[in-house]
């Protein structure tokens, strides 16, 4: 497991075995596709309907910012989901959360600036901050406490090797971790003791099972907060997500985003403010989600996984291979070349003890689930 470039900048692992399943599909055989986060649904239809009408129309740019009709309705989504008055002037429209936390990283912290992340995190925030120019801190998270981050550790961290920024998510990829809303306001309350500023990562919202998503937005105005549609709205190739900024970063992230991006895409923003009305369709796959956790979960218990308790947001079980396997990696592509079983290796989330882990996405359909696990159970015998 080697970098490609001196900075330390890494494949994505999990585009890496898809586009190794996709080579498999090509040839004939099937694969059970349990390495990426993607819905396996569909937007609403009547997303659908709404963009195939305004198809001939939507050709052109946007206001940098976004329509006014979608920034109006994630203001109204921020008041009735989170309780929250939010200025729509103060949300920007994005290509996806990945253009989101670019132009956070820009709009928030000067070049070089060092950013704490959370271990195991999401893969593209150490890339993309590397790739970027930025330095990160991690900051490790364990099994024994729930994969959770607390302020205690922020704070050890921090008294370690300081940095600028902290970027936390709630639910977590790739362990679902979820925080309530004293434990969020713990986070909070430790980044502005220490003048740390906060950017919050909600993509995975709506998709908590033990509680509600709890906004950083609830609690303060300081940090940035960045999502998606991708995740709950089942709009992961749409490209579209949006963040909510303080005051005094909107005009700089609006500069960004007029030089770096000139707008989100037209048709995904049409799609979107659609998407907003039509949580009754997204909470029907959560349903379809929530089934699948627990059938995951035990599933793989049952293969000799060591598995905590099932997680408690987004759609993934990190799962700890090391009765099988010191080698994610090769455990990933072995399940995958002889099982056709494709999941993602740990290694991807953590580049110290991540050989241990392996992530498994639940947000396909059962079937894929019951037929993964039939053929894990003769691959590992």
């Amino acid at each position: 497991m080697t970098s490609t470039s001196a900075d330390g900048l890494m494949p994505f692992h999990a585009m890496e075995i898809l586009k190794r399943a996709k080579a498999i599909e090509a040839s004939g055989r099937t694969v059970c596709h349990l390495e990426v986060g993607e819905p396996g649904s569909p937007p609403a239809p009547r997303v659908i309907e709404a963009v195939a009408k305004a198809l001939p129309q939507a050709q052109g740019y946007t206001n940098a910012k976004g329509l006014a009709e979608l920034r109006e309705g994630l203001a109204g989504y921020y008041a009735h989901q989170h309780g929250v008055a939010v200025d729509p002037d103060a949300i920007l429209a994005t290509m996806g959360s990945s253009a989101g936390f670019i132009i956070a990283f820009h709009a928030a912290f000067k070049p070089g600036a060092r950013i704490a992340i959370t271990r195991p995190g999401y893969p593209a925030y150490v890339n993309t901050l590397l790739g970027l120019g930025f330095a990160i801190a991690e900051i490790p998270v364990t099994a024994e406490n729930g994969w959770k981050l607390t302020g205690a550790d922020i704070v050890a961290a921090h008294a370690a090797e300081p940095f600028d920024g902290m970027l936390f998510a709630s639910p977590a990829n790739p362990t679902g971790a979820a925080v309530d809303r004293e434990q969020m306001g713990d986070i909070v309350v430790t980044c502005k003791r220490l003048g740390v500023r906060l950017i919050s990562d909600e993509i995975y919202h709506g998709l908590d099972y033990r509680g509600p998503s709890v906004s950083a937005l609830e609690l303060t105005r300081e940090a940035i907060v960045i999502n998606s549609f991708s995740k709950y709205y089942c709009m992961t190739g749409w490209r579209i997500g949006w963040m909510v900024l303080p005051d005094e970063l909107v005009r700089r992230a609006e500069i960004l985003q007029q030089n770096l991006f000139i707008s989100a895409p037209t048709l995904s923003q049409i799609a979107a403010t659609v998407a907003l009305g039509e949580r009754e369709y997204s909470e029907q796959q959560k349903a379809g989600y929530a089934a699948n956790r627990g059938l995951l979960n035990d599933g793989l218990a049952s293969l000799g996984f060591h598995m905590g308790s099932p997680s408690d947001g987004a759609f993934y079980a990190y799962a700890d291979i090391s009765r099988f396997s010191n080698d994610s990696m090769s455990f990933c592509e072995a399940m995958l070349d002889e099982a056709g079983v494709a999941a993602t290796p740990g290694v991807d989330f953590d580049r110290v003890g991540g050989n241990r882990y392996v992530r498994f996405s639940y947000a396909g359909k059962q079937e894929t689930v019951d037929v993964a696990l039939e053929r894990m159970r003769a691959f590992l015998k």
